[in-house]
């Protein structure tokens, strides 16, 4: 089961496998299908308050990992990070990623990892039965950013809901709130156990 970033993880790894995945089945849910047209997404209307989160909590991240490194005498993690460049004007992810992810992890630049981490150029060759989630008014991932059913392979089942936003699908009411996913996922994965 992946969840947004891992349910992206997943599907590449279930693409690259092949037939030769050890899963039974996979379920993955408001997934960042290709990774640039996403971090554009961030970057536009009230998906920025949610950008500014997260690069809040990825910069503070790097920061414990100075003070752990300078704490536990690692002088060459301590360089690596050091090589990063001051962090202090970073306010979107195609900076942090051009500039701590892509170096950190082998990438040329930004553009190279989202091209080379997106899942959305291996669903075809994914064998593994595959449940996929995706909200409409995910507010994370353009409507153009979804796959075509043609880019899909037989194993995988793609379900777009109308809401649901990003990894949410509550519906009911404020007093009772019912929860989509609680009972598609586990109702998916016990069909998956009666036919396989």
């Amino acid at each position: 089961m992946g969840y947004s970033l891992g349910g992206n993880v997943l599907l590449k790894y279930l693409g690259e496998s092949g037939s030769d995945s050890p899963l039974q089945g996979a379920t993955a849910v408001s997934v960042p299908f290709r990774l640039d047209q996403c971090a554009d997404r961030i970057g536009q209307g009230f998906s920025k308050v949610y950008q500014a989160h997260f690069m809040r909590e990825m910069l503070a991240y790097i920061k414990d990992k100075q003070r752990q490194f300078q704490h536990d005498g690692r002088h060459e993690g301590l360089a690596t990070l050091a090589q990063l460049g001051p962090l202090t004007k970073m306010r979107t992810f195609w900076d942090f990623d051009g500039q701590v992810t892509a170096p950190l992890h082998g990438f040329a630049d930004a553009q190279d990892y989202y091209r080379r981490a997106s899942s959305r150029y291996f669903l075809g060759q994914i064998r593994t039965p595959t449940l996929i989630i995706q909200a409409a008014d995910d507010p994370f991932v353009f409507r153009h950013s979804l796959p075509e059913a043609s880019e899909l392979s037989a194993s995988t089942q793609f379900e777009l809901q109308a809401k649901g936003g990003h990894v949410g699908f509550v519906d009911g009411s404020l007093k009772h709130p019912g929860y989509y996913l609680e009972r598609r996922i586990p109702q998916w994965l016990a069909g998956l156990d009666r036919h396989g």
